[in-house]
């Protein structure tokens, strides 16, 4: 392989040296490897439709037939009706992006263009331009790409604020183009110093940009190098070219360039291997499939080293080449696959500014972008999400086979081999097909580990508070000082109640109440141990299943105790288990946005740990589909899977999908809608398979996922259907409306259908008596809970007129309340 720098690509020299003649093969293959390390089996489209504001320009480049000069009785601008009137149809038909293509500045070449603006009410065509792309995004959701011309830094910032991405292709540094004969003569804006600068000041606003080279116009090998290398040094310096596109030159009638020969397939595929070797591994590089039609040459193209098909309308022409009609996404799927990869959509602005969207998008535009991405910043291709009643996709998507890394993977799983973080992630990008043979793999393992036994716990929930000091920005259920409008008044249950919902448990079957609240800020260690005293007193065979991590790490602060002193006297006071909560996603980089103040990773690590020494098993559970990333959930399961390598202590994984109607970090803009379908599945599969052989149970929540995601759950490695519940709050109150409880018989029919045997269960999945399971199944109704109101939400003054510290173990302790 040639000699690469520091991003695995090719020095300038080196670069250079290629337009001396190479053989095609060894070169296609040295890119196809480079594309493979950054990109995978991935290559992408964004669905989009087509609106030409103008095809006025006062440029006259000979091979164009998308400008032309002022025709009788013809519009020199849409109008808004006609741009809604396309933007809306492009919405039905599925598209996410609105690509707004014009020509440069006609109203400096022709009256009628003045005219006419004048008329609109403006007067340049930049700023009809950003009327009419904020008008689109408002009124149908899709997010503009700007093909704008040329512009100044001013003009760049104007548009950045009603749009998502903007280009402007250089196509040449050639000089010759721009002389008499050439295809850029009398075309000022065609000049590349000035064509650079409008690039430049795009990378100095932080706009994600696409640009690329035309060939076949009259430059040699080396000219087309000189203009890539001039656009990787712009890149360097500022990171914004998002996309290179090789657009071929494709002659039409009607043009100067009419009869001027088409450059092959073989220039082609030079050119983009060429591109794929300057740029490196991580650029996306892009060939328009519709100028190279057909499966053999969408072969080629791949094998060459793209990544991406550029916008494919199902709704509008390719105005710029009006005779080359777009593929059909269908063929496009087919002849992707055919070449062995994966076809994926992706919006007009890539994943990796989209994970960055705070230096890249005006806050306008990141609310709307997150709601249409799933974990890997790719486009959300399904409207399911946690919590609602919305009927999952009927299936996942079919694409090519699965690639051989993955059986390798696959087969290290099977053998109860440790995966590595990048398998770990591997295994989470799996789309098309590969979800399927992922999810049997996990299944697999299901039924060598649990055989066709499917369990269930009845269990009641029991939040004893809803009053939280805390700033987790994904939850609902908490409320605070100021909090009374949200759904559900501030809260805090005597311990009457307590009592009360404990015996009416027991005498509906119940073996099991789960305890958690929000931190109260007058709740200590001790106000924990006088709830399991309650508890006990009242019901001395349940199982306590109570307090998070983080309400261990704050009890055992406010005592002045250890960790392991404090469980010991929560295990002696009759607590019997912890749940792995407080968990969301164990990885600080997230969890500094989600919830600050919270238990770091480490402690939480620390406080499990400490249980499982003191005899006392716990959950782990992972909540997702936010901020995180797959790369953040493959750190969290081997996180997991060390810990238990080391304790045993852990008796099964619940993966919680995020529920995000009434979060508060959703409804600022901030995540986004929960995990997709194909995500959530994978969670599932990829949890059995990534902690094979150290924990049996991999649990499937029916509040979450319903009840046709809880049976494809079921055939993706779960065998837990967790808890009936009796009195579920939690994700009710971030809207979920999948129900409080799921009694017995419901569970148990759900199960004979999918042809599995019920098992209902303890806390730690031993069979319950046959008396719990009779009195289960003759539960009376439940009697009408009583939320006890709050009425303190902070700390009282104590003794001195001191106020006592409240404990927040992700931050420095800080002094008084909220």
């Amino acid at each position: 392989m040639h000699p690469v720098d520091a991003g695995g690509r090719l020095t300038e020299a080196e670069a250079r040296a290629l337009a001396n003649g190479q053989q095609l093969a060894p070169l296609l293959r040295e890119a196809a490897e480079r594309r493979d390390a950054g990109h995978g089996r991935l290559v992408s489209y964004s669905r989009k439709v087509f609106i030409p504001l103008t095809q006025l320009c006062r440029d006259v480049c000979h091979y164009c037939t998308f400008a032309h000069p002022p025709r009788r009785g013809e519009r020199a601008f849409m109008s808004p009706d006609e741009v809604l009137a396309v933007a809306e149809a492009g919405a039905r038909a599925g598209c996410k992006e609105a690509l707004f293509t014009l020509g440069d500045k006609p109203e400096l070449r022709y009256r009628v263009a003045r005219e006419e603006l004048a008329a609109l009410g403006h007067d340049s065509t930049l700023s009809y331009l950003r009327e009419m792309a904020l008008m689109v995004f408002e009124q149908t959701g899709l997010l503009p790409h700007l093909n704008a011309g040329v512009m100044n830094e001013r003009e760049v910032a104007m548009l950045r604020e009603v749009s998502v991405s903007q280009g402007l292709m250089l196509e040449s540094t050639a000089p010759a183009l721009r002389q008499r004969g050439g295809c850029h003569f009398g075309s000022p804006d065609k000049d590349p110093a000035v064509r650079l600068e409008t690039i430049a000041a795009a990378g100095r606003q932080a706009v994600p940009y696409t640009s690329g080279i035309l060939i076949g116009i009259g430059e040699s090998r080396a000219e087309r190098i000189e203009a890539l290398l001039a656009l990787r040094r712009l890149n360097d310096a500022h990171g914004h070219l998002q996309e290179i596109i090789i657009q071929n030159f494709r002659a039409k009638p009607g043009t100067r360039m009419a009869a001027w020969p088409e450059p092959s397939l073989e220039e082609l595929t030079w050119t983009v291997a060429v591109a794929r070797l300057l740029f490196g591994p991580a650029m996306n590089i892009q060939a328009p499939p519709n100028l190279s039609p057909g499966s053999a040459a969408a072969g080629a193209l791949v094998d060459a080293g793209i990544n991406d098909w550029g916008g494919v309308s199902p709704v509008t022409p390719d105005h710029v080449n009006p005779e080359a009609p777009w593929p059909h996404l269908a063929a496009l799927a087919r002849d992707t696959a055919a070449a062995g990869k994966q076809l994926v959509e992706r919006l007009a602005i890539y994943p990796a500014y989209v994970h960055d969207a705070e230096r890249w998008l005006d806050p306008a535009f990141r609310p709307a972008v997150l709601r249409q991405v799933d974990g890997d910043g790719l486009a959300r291709t399904d409207d399911w999400s946690p919590g609602q009643r919305s009927a999952p996709p009927m299936a996942i998507h079919v694409g090519s086979g699965r690639g051989r890394d993955l059986d390798r993977i696959l087969r290290r799983a099977r053998r109860g081999d440790d995966l590595s973080e990048d398998q770990v992630v591997r295994l989470f990008a799996a789309r098309g097909g590969e979800v399927a043979e992922v999810c049997r793999a996990a299944d697999a393992l299901r039924r060598e580990v649990n055989g066709d036994i499917v369990s269930y716990v009845v269990v009641r929930n029991i939040n004893y508070t809803n009053v939280c000091y805390f700033r987790c920005q994904f939850c609902a259920f908490s409320k605070g000082k100021l909090s009374e409008n949200l759904r559900g008044r501030p809260y805090d249950l005597d311990l009457d109640e307590i009592a009360r919902r404990a015996g009416e448990a027991w005498a509906r079957g119940a073996t099991e109440v789960c305890m958690q609240g929000g931190i109260h800020p007058e709740y200590t260690g001790q106000t924990y141990l006088d709830i399991l005293a309650t508890v006990k007193a009242a019901t001395p065979e349940m199982h306590v299943h109570a307090f998070s991590p983080l309400e261990v790490y704050q009890g055992a602060r406010t005592l002045g105790l250890g960790l392991e002193a404090y469980l010991e006297r929560l295990r002696d006071a009759g607590l019997g288990s912890l749940p792995g909560t407080a968990a969301e996603v164990l990885d600080d980089e997230v969890r500094r946005i989600l919830c600050p103040d919270k238990v770091t990773t480490a402690q939480w690590l620390e406080v499990v740990e400490a249980a499982h020494r003191v005899g006392l098993p716990t959950t782990a559970t992972i909540m997702f589909g936010h901020v995180d990333r797959p790369l953040h959930w493959a750190r969290h399961l081997l996180r997991l899977r060390a810990l238990q390598r080391r304790t045993g202590g852990i008796t099964e994984l619940v993966p919680l999908p995020f529920v995000h109607m009434e979060a508060p970090i959703y409804l600022k803009g901030q995540a986004r809608m929960g995990p997709s379908y194909r995500e959530a599945l994978l969670m599932h599969a990829v949890g059995r398979l990534a902690l094979y052989p150290y924990i049996d149970n991999i649990q499937t929540s029916w509040v979450k996922m319903g009840e046709e995601g809880i049976a494809a759950c079921l055939d993706a490695g779960a065998n837990d259907l967790g808890g009936t519940l009796m009195n579920e709050t939690i994700t009710r109150a971030a809207g979920a409306e999948h129900g409080e409880e799921m009694p017995p018989a419901r569970m148990e029919a759900l199960i004979h259908r999918l042809g599995r045997e019920p098992l209902q269960r303890t806390t730690i999945y031993q069979p319950a008596s046959a008396e719990r399971q009779e009195t289960a199944r003759q539960a009376a109704p439940l009697s009408q809970v009583v939320n006890t109101p709050a009425t303190r939400y902070q700390r009282e003054e104590r003794a001195g007129g001191r106020r006592a510290r409240l404990i927040r173990p992700g931050l420095e302790p800080v002094a008084g309340s909220d």
